[in-house]
C-alpha cells in the first residue's frame, strides 16, 4: 500500500494561515513567502502540495488564485487545492492555474448531480471528495460546508455513498474539531472509513502532532496524510516524516 504526505499551506488574503479548529476568528498567521514555503517542501522531498483557499471557502474573492498559480510555475510539485470550487468555471481555472487535483468539498454536498458528472467527464484522479466532519449528539459525523461554518444535513457515509457508483477514488476526511490542534489524529475515524470502503485511497487531515501520528494512520490503512500545523510549527521536519513514512 502506497502512502503519501502532502505538505498544506492554507492561504488567506495570499498569507499563509492556519485556523483552530476551523474557526476564522482564531487565525495565526505565519511570516512565510507560500511559494517561498513551497519551494522549501519541494527541497525537502515533497511531489505533493495541498493548498486551500480559505477566502473561497467562504465564498469571499481574493488572491489567492494567483499564488496557487506562481507555486505552480516555480515548482515541479503536484497540486491538490480545494476551496471555494462552486462551479465549473472555478474547477477549470483551478486546472488553468496549474492544480493537478481539485478538492470538491461544498459543493459535492448542494450539487451532487453536478459534481457527479464531473467524476465521468474529468477522471477520478482529477478530483478529490472533501468530508469536513463534526461529530453530533448521537456520535454521527455530519458534513460540514461553507469553511466549515454550517451544516451540509447529511453524514459522512451518506456522502461517500452517493459517488461510490462514479468511481470515486480519493476522499479527504477531516475531524473539524482536531484541525489546527495539534491533538493528534481521529485514528478509530479513518480506520472505521477503511474497513467500510477499502477500495477508497483516504486522505486524513487534522490533529497531527508528532511522527507516531503517521506511524498510527499508516496503520489504519491511510493513503496519504495531510501535514499543515505541525510543520509550520516546527514539531518535525518534512524530511524526518517522508523517512518514517517509508520506514512503517
Amino acid at each position: 500500500m502506497n502512502f503519501a504526505l502532502y505538505p498544506a499551506i492554507d492561504l488567506r488574503e495570499g498569507r499563509v494561515v492556519r485556523l483552530y479548529q476551523g474557526d476564522y476568528a482564531q487565525e495565526t498567521r505565519y511570516a512565510s513567502d507560500p511559494v517561498a514555503l513551497a519551494q522549501q517542501y519541494e527541497e525537502a522531498g515533497a511531489t505533493w502540495l495541498h493548498v486551500v483557499d480559505l477566502d473561497g471557502a467562504r465564498g469571499e474573492s481574493s488572491g489567492n488564485l494567483y499564488v496557487i498559480e506562481e507555486i505552480a510555475t516555480q515548482t515541479a510539485l503536484r497540486l491538490q487545492s480545494g476551496g471555494g470550487v462552486r462551479d465549473e468555471a472555478g474547477l477549470q481555472r483551478r486546472f488553468d492555474a496549474g492544480v493537478s487535483r481539485a478538492v470538491v468539498g461544498s459543493l459535492a454536498v448542494r450539487e451532487q448531480a453536478l459534481v457527479r458528472d464531473w467524476f465521468g467527464r474529468f477522471g477520478p484522479e482529477a478530483l478529490c471528495l472533501a468530508a469536513d466532519v463534526r461529530a453530533d449528539a448521537q456520535g454521527r459525523w455530519i458534513v460540514q460546508v461553507a469553511g466549515w461554518e454550517a451544516s451540509g444535513g447529511c453524514d459522512l457515509d451518506e456522502l461517500i455513498c452517493a459517488y461510490q457508483d462514479v468511481d470515486l477514488r480519493h476522499a479527504l476526511c477531516t475531524d473539524v474539531s482536531r484541525d489546527g490542534t495539534l491533538a493528534g489524529p481521529n485514528v478509530a475515524l479513518y480506520q472505521g472509513l477503511a474497513q467500510r470502503y477499502p477500495w477508497l485511497q483516504i486522505q486524513a487531515s487534522g490533529g497531527i502532532a508528532e511522527l507516531d501520528d503517521l506511524r498510527a494512520l499508516q496503520q489504519a490503512q491511510v493513503e496519504a496524510v495531510i501535514i499543515g500545523k505541525a510543520l509550520l510549527d516546527g514539531r518535525f521536519e518534512l524530511q524526518e516524516a517522508l523517512a518514517c513514512s517509508r520506514a512503517a
